[in-house]
Protein backbone atom coordinates (compact mmCIF):
# COMPACT_ATOMS: atom_id res chain seq x y z
CA UNK A 1 0.00 0.00 0.00
CA UNK A 2 1.44 3.34 -1.05
CA UNK A 3 1.78 6.03 1.55
CA UNK A 4 1.45 9.60 0.35
CA UNK A 5 3.69 12.19 1.98
CA UNK A 6 2.81 15.87 1.88
CA UNK A 7 5.52 18.11 0.42
CA UNK A 8 5.34 20.48 3.38
CA UNK A 9 6.56 17.69 5.66
CA UNK A 10 9.80 17.64 3.63
CA UNK A 11 10.28 21.39 3.31
CA UNK A 12 12.68 21.47 6.24
CA UNK A 13 15.12 19.30 4.31
CA UNK A 14 14.88 20.84 0.84
CA UNK A 15 14.80 24.58 1.57
CA UNK A 16 17.63 27.06 1.96
CA UNK A 17 18.01 28.39 5.51
CA UNK A 18 19.16 31.74 4.12
CA UNK A 19 16.41 32.66 1.63
CA UNK A 20 13.79 30.17 2.92
CA UNK A 21 13.06 29.09 -0.66
CA UNK A 22 13.57 25.72 -2.32
CA UNK A 23 17.22 24.89 -3.00
CA UNK A 24 18.55 26.07 -6.37
CA UNK A 25 22.05 24.92 -7.39
CA UNK A 26 22.25 23.17 -4.01
CA UNK A 27 25.70 23.73 -2.51
CA UNK A 28 26.99 21.98 0.60
CA UNK A 29 29.55 23.10 3.17
CA UNK A 30 32.04 20.23 3.34
CA UNK A 31 32.89 20.88 7.00
CA UNK A 32 29.36 20.44 8.41
CA UNK A 33 27.30 19.18 5.42
CA UNK A 34 24.68 21.94 5.63
CA UNK A 35 23.23 22.83 2.23
CA UNK A 36 22.08 26.16 0.77
CA UNK A 37 21.34 27.79 -2.58
CA UNK A 38 24.67 28.47 -4.26
CA UNK A 39 24.02 32.18 -4.79
CA UNK A 40 22.87 32.60 -1.17
CA UNK A 41 25.90 30.80 0.26
CA UNK A 42 28.45 32.57 -1.96
CA UNK A 43 27.01 35.96 -1.05
CA UNK A 44 27.15 35.06 2.64
CA UNK A 45 30.76 33.87 2.42
CA UNK A 46 31.90 37.06 0.74
CA UNK A 47 31.59 38.72 4.14
CA UNK A 48 31.75 35.74 6.56
CA UNK A 49 33.77 32.56 7.06
CA UNK A 50 31.17 30.60 9.04
CA UNK A 51 28.28 28.31 8.13
CA UNK A 52 25.01 30.34 8.08
CA UNK A 53 23.21 27.53 9.92
CA UNK A 54 25.54 26.17 12.62
CA UNK A 55 28.14 28.99 12.71
CA UNK A 56 31.09 26.60 12.48
CA UNK A 57 34.19 28.26 11.01
CA UNK A 58 34.52 26.84 7.48
CA UNK A 59 37.99 28.25 6.88
CA UNK A 60 39.71 31.32 8.28
CA UNK A 61 40.65 32.88 4.95
CA UNK A 62 39.30 30.79 2.04
CA UNK A 63 35.82 29.43 2.96
CA UNK A 64 34.75 29.29 -0.70
CA UNK A 65 37.21 26.46 -1.24
CA UNK A 66 35.27 24.25 1.19
CA UNK A 67 31.86 24.18 -0.45
CA UNK A 68 30.72 21.95 -3.30
CA UNK A 69 27.76 21.46 -5.62
CA UNK A 70 25.37 18.77 -4.33
CA UNK A 71 23.96 17.16 -7.48
CA UNK A 72 22.03 14.48 -5.57
CA UNK A 73 20.22 17.00 -3.38
CA UNK A 74 19.36 19.20 -6.36
CA UNK A 75 17.97 16.24 -8.30
CA UNK A 76 15.78 15.36 -5.32
CA UNK A 77 14.47 18.93 -5.03
CA UNK A 78 13.61 19.13 -8.73
CA UNK A 79 11.75 15.81 -8.56
CA UNK A 80 9.80 16.79 -5.46
CA UNK A 81 8.84 20.32 -6.53
CA UNK A 82 6.95 20.43 -9.85
CA UNK A 83 7.90 23.22 -12.28
CA UNK A 84 10.77 24.50 -10.09
CA UNK A 85 13.47 23.64 -12.62
CA UNK A 86 11.45 25.09 -15.50
CA UNK A 87 10.70 28.30 -13.58
CA UNK A 88 14.34 28.77 -12.57
CA UNK A 89 15.43 28.36 -16.19
CA UNK A 90 12.96 31.08 -17.22
CA UNK A 91 14.32 33.39 -14.52
CA UNK A 92 17.89 32.78 -15.67
CA UNK A 93 16.96 33.43 -19.29
CA UNK A 94 15.23 36.68 -18.28
CA UNK A 95 18.31 37.73 -16.25
CA UNK A 96 20.56 37.43 -19.31
CA UNK A 97 17.95 38.90 -21.67
CA UNK A 98 17.67 42.13 -19.65
CA UNK A 99 21.46 42.50 -19.83
CA UNK A 100 21.57 41.79 -23.54
CA UNK A 101 23.56 38.59 -23.07
CA UNK A 102 22.89 35.05 -24.37
CA UNK A 103 21.88 32.59 -21.69
CA UNK A 104 24.55 29.83 -21.52
CA UNK A 105 21.83 27.18 -21.35
CA UNK A 106 20.35 28.41 -24.64
CA UNK A 107 23.55 27.90 -26.62
CA UNK A 108 24.57 24.85 -28.62
CA UNK A 109 28.27 23.85 -28.61
CA UNK A 110 28.99 25.86 -31.78
CA UNK A 111 27.73 29.03 -30.09
CA UNK A 112 24.40 29.25 -31.93
CA UNK A 113 21.16 29.78 -30.04
CA UNK A 114 18.43 27.16 -29.76
CA UNK A 115 15.43 27.58 -32.03
CA UNK A 116 12.38 28.47 -29.86
CA UNK A 117 9.90 26.57 -32.05
CA UNK A 118 11.92 23.37 -32.04
CA UNK A 119 12.14 20.98 -29.02
CA UNK A 120 15.39 21.45 -27.11
CA UNK A 121 16.05 17.70 -26.91
CA UNK A 122 15.72 17.40 -30.68
CA UNK A 123 18.15 20.26 -31.28
CA UNK A 124 20.65 18.83 -28.82
CA UNK A 125 20.43 15.45 -30.54
CA UNK A 126 21.37 17.11 -33.83
CA UNK A 127 24.34 18.94 -32.30
CA UNK A 128 27.89 17.66 -32.54
CA UNK A 129 28.40 16.52 -28.96
CA UNK A 130 27.32 13.58 -26.86
CA UNK A 131 26.03 15.10 -23.62
CA UNK A 132 23.16 17.37 -22.65
CA UNK A 133 25.21 18.99 -19.87
CA UNK A 134 25.88 22.71 -20.02
CA UNK A 135 29.38 23.10 -21.48
CA UNK A 136 32.26 25.35 -20.41
CA UNK A 137 35.26 26.38 -22.52
CA UNK A 138 38.47 26.36 -20.48
CA UNK A 139 41.96 27.67 -21.19
CA UNK A 140 44.79 26.20 -19.07
CA UNK A 141 48.07 28.08 -18.68
CA UNK A 142 51.18 26.85 -16.88
CA UNK A 143 52.70 29.46 -14.52
CA UNK A 144 55.77 27.45 -13.45
CA UNK A 145 59.05 27.06 -15.33
CA UNK A 146 59.65 23.62 -13.80
CA UNK A 147 56.43 22.16 -15.21
CA UNK A 148 55.61 21.27 -18.80
CA UNK A 149 52.95 23.20 -20.70
CA UNK A 150 50.02 21.36 -22.21
CA UNK A 151 50.15 20.80 -25.96
CA UNK A 152 46.42 21.43 -26.11
CA UNK A 153 45.53 24.06 -23.55
CA UNK A 154 41.92 24.67 -24.62
CA UNK A 155 39.21 22.24 -23.49
CA UNK A 156 35.42 21.97 -23.65
CA UNK A 157 34.04 20.28 -20.54
CA UNK A 158 30.80 19.66 -18.71
CA UNK A 159 29.99 22.51 -16.32
CA UNK A 160 29.69 19.83 -13.60
CA UNK A 161 33.32 18.74 -13.98
CA UNK A 162 35.34 19.62 -10.89
CA UNK A 163 38.76 21.12 -10.23
CA UNK A 164 39.89 17.63 -9.24
CA UNK A 165 38.99 16.34 -12.72
CA UNK A 166 41.21 19.05 -14.20
CA UNK A 167 44.03 18.21 -11.79
CA UNK A 168 43.93 14.55 -12.86
CA UNK A 169 43.93 15.52 -16.52
CA UNK A 170 46.93 17.83 -16.07
CA UNK A 171 48.81 15.28 -13.93
CA UNK A 172 48.35 12.62 -16.59
CA UNK A 173 49.64 14.94 -19.31
CA UNK A 174 52.54 16.70 -17.58
CA UNK A 175 53.47 14.49 -14.62
CA UNK A 176 53.01 11.17 -16.45
CA UNK A 177 50.61 9.83 -13.84
CA UNK A 178 47.01 10.63 -12.91
CA UNK A 179 47.73 9.53 -9.32
CA UNK A 180 49.99 12.61 -8.95
CA UNK A 181 47.07 15.03 -9.21
CA UNK A 182 47.53 16.14 -5.58
CA UNK A 183 50.82 17.71 -6.66
CA UNK A 184 48.96 20.25 -8.82
CA UNK A 185 47.36 23.56 -7.81
CA UNK A 186 44.80 25.26 -10.07
CA UNK A 187 44.07 28.98 -9.80
CA UNK A 188 41.72 31.55 -11.29
CA UNK A 189 42.69 35.20 -11.11
CA UNK A 190 45.59 34.16 -8.84
CA UNK A 191 43.13 32.62 -6.34
CA UNK A 192 43.58 28.98 -5.39
CA UNK A 193 40.52 26.87 -6.27
CA UNK A 194 39.04 24.20 -4.02
CA UNK A 195 39.22 20.63 -5.27
CA UNK A 196 35.43 20.13 -5.21
CA UNK A 197 34.52 23.33 -7.06
CA UNK A 198 32.59 22.66 -10.26
CA UNK A 199 33.51 24.60 -13.38
CA UNK A 200 30.08 26.21 -13.35
CA UNK A 201 30.68 27.43 -9.81
CA UNK A 202 34.11 28.81 -10.77
CA UNK A 203 32.68 30.50 -13.86
CA UNK A 204 29.85 32.16 -11.94
CA UNK A 205 31.94 33.29 -8.96
CA UNK A 206 35.29 34.13 -10.63
CA UNK A 207 34.56 34.79 -14.31
CA UNK A 208 31.08 36.32 -14.39
CA UNK A 209 30.45 38.69 -17.33
CA UNK A 210 33.91 38.05 -18.80
CA UNK A 211 34.45 36.68 -22.26
CA UNK A 212 35.07 32.93 -22.61
CA UNK A 213 37.09 30.83 -22.30
CA UNK A 214 37.37 30.47 -18.54
CA UNK A 215 41.10 31.06 -18.03
CA UNK A 216 42.77 28.96 -15.34
CA UNK A 217 46.40 28.59 -14.30
CA UNK A 218 48.18 25.52 -12.97
CA UNK A 219 51.41 25.09 -11.05
CA UNK A 220 53.13 22.61 -8.71
CA UNK A 221 51.40 22.43 -5.34
CA UNK A 222 52.58 24.93 -2.73
CA UNK A 223 52.13 23.75 0.86
CA UNK A 224 51.16 26.64 3.12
Amino acid sequence: MERKIKLKSLNEYITCKICQGYLVDATTVTECLHTFCKSCLVKHLEENNTCPQCQIVIHQSHPLQYISFDRTMQDIVYKLVPQLQKNELKREQEFYRIRGLPCPKDLLPNGTELEPEKPVVEQVAEADFHRMDEQVNVGLECTATNLKSLKRKYLRLSSQATVTHLKKFIAKKVLDGMEKYRDIDILCNDELLGKDHTLKFVYVTRWRFRDPPLRLQYRPRIDL
